[in-house]
């Protein structure tokens, strides 16, 4: 039933329809992941609780409320490394663009417990002391064990943070924006000898062995699935770029072919970090999603210019080599649980949906929304599809004023809208702008299934 036709250079083959098989891989629900996260913050408290006999005076709570952020803080930091360490359980289960937004949700809280412990620590001692701010904060930083290399992490921690900052970030590339984000490995580094030299609460026992527990683990992880693993996977399937067609203004479907395609075991719906072996594009690995149901001997990629490395991947030859990162994500047929389903799509938020509108079951009804006809993209591929398997394609065409309420829109669309899981892809503002409609049009919130660009 498939209907993307092969690279040039490789046969055509059938693939598995529905990889939500017998076996399926292991994934980490979201509630079960938030109950971890909050776990380990109750375990982080009852250290300053246990270690703690009372607080007396406004010197002593000062100090004791810059434990209790330091500790926090200390806490959350391999946490959010952990939740974009691409562990594959937690992005099947979370989802890559749910993890992206805890991660920039606890990234704001992280870098205001800095804050504050960085406040009330020097404000605390700075009364014992009987010194002004200043001078205790001078004192602190350069007569205390490891603070040197602390206060540069938490200088370089403040400042991620204000490039990671919405404003700031709708004015860089992914690229630079990704380079930049790497500070705050280096930050989380400089400032674990302070934790263990300075804090209180972990002087040994178990408190330390948790902690050194947490920070070497989260390092192994990382350095496991950020870097050893993709090389691994590199070296067994050998993806190379097999052709790069044609689709529409600004977009082109990026054939790569390899060996042993099937163990990677992806799915419809998901995405990979792809990083081309080329000039000016070897140092940043991408997200780009499944256009086309998965292949033993092939994957399709649809990728619109954007700018940056998005714009490059149309000039790439035949031959060059691609490593590859996944698959990742949770926006697949694992998230159906009603026998009708809409799929709705905005401007190249339609590529995951292509390969979902192939293999989901039930009845399936897709809709295209884009400014103009030539923005349209796999009119005759979804046709056939359209015809093969029974189901339904629809473009919504025109500017906001002339569509009017996208809610009203589908409902005329898509009769029983209420009744159908809708999975939704397309740019941040947009998609939520369809939330919002598809919620005023009665779609309950557990059966939109969102995937975002925001990375």
């Amino acid at each position: 039933m498939t209907t993307a036709t092969a690279p040039k250079s490789r046969p055509a083959s059938a693939g598995p329809r529905h990889r939500a098989a017998a076996h399926p891989p292991l994934a980490l629900p979201p509630n079960a992941a938030l109950g971890l996260i909050a776990a380990g913050a109750l375990g982080v408290l009852g250290l300053w609780w246990v270690n703690t006999a009372s607080v007396v005076g406004a010197a002593g709570w000062l100090t004791g409320a810059g434990r209790i952020t330091g500790l926090l803080a200390g806490y959350a930091a391999p946490v959010l490394l952990l939740l974009m360490a691409r562990l594959p359980p937690v992005e099947r289960g979370v989802g890559a663009d749910r993890l992206a937004r805890w991660h920039a949700y606890g990234g704001r809280w992280l870098v205001a417990l800095v804050s504050v412990h960085v406040l009330t620590v020097v404000w605390g001692y700075a009364l014992t002391d009987g010194r002004g701010l200043v001078g205790e904060g001078v004192e602190i930083v350069f007569h205390y064990p490891e603070m040197v290399k602390a206060s540069l992490g938490t200088l370089l921690m403040l400042g991620t943070g204000l490039v990671s900052a919405r404003a700031a970030r709708r004015r860089l590339s992914y690229e630079t924006w990704y380079y930049l984000h790497l500070a705050t490995y280096l930050a989380v580094a400089l400032a674990f000898a302070h934790q263990l030299a300075t804090g209180a609460d972990l002087g040994g026992g178990p408190g330390q062995a948790g902690w050194y527990a947490l920070y070497f683990g989260t390092a192994a992880l990382l350095g496991w699935f950020r870097l050893l693993r993709p090389w691994l996977l590199d070296r067994r399937h050998g993806l190379r770029v097999a052709e790069v067609r044609p689709e529409g203004p600004g977009v082109v479907s990026l054939f790569l072919s390899g060996r042993r395609l099937e163990e990677l075991r992806a799915e419809p719906g998901q995405f990979f970090r792809l990083q081309f072996q080329a000039p000016g594009l070897r140092w940043a690995a991408n997200p780009y999603s499944l256009s086309a149901p998965p292949r033993p001997d092939f994957l399709r990629f649809t990728v619109k210019d954007l700018g940056g490395h998005s714009a490059a991947v149309a000039a790439l030859r035949p031959g060059t080599r691609v490593r590859a990162e996944g698959p990742y994500g949770a926006f697949t047929g694992r998230q159906q649980r009603q026998h009708r389903v809409l799929l709705l799509g905005v401007g190249v938020g339609i590529t995951p949906l292509r390969a979902l509108f192939e293999t989901l079951p039930g009845e399936v009804t897709l809709v295209q929304r884009a400014r103009r006809a030539e923005d349209v993209l796999f009119r005759a591929e979804l046709a056939e599809v359209a015809r093969r398997r029974g189901a339904v394609v629809h473009e919504l065409l025109g500017s906001r004023e002339q569509v009017g309420d996208l809610g009203a829109a589908l409902a005329r669309l898509v009769p029983g809208l209420a009744e159908h899981d809708v999975y939704l892809c397309g740019p941040e503002a947009v998609a939520e702008e369809a939330v919002r409609a598809l919620r005023a049009a009665g779609v309950r919130a557990g059966r939109i299934h969102r995937e975002s660009f925001v990375f």
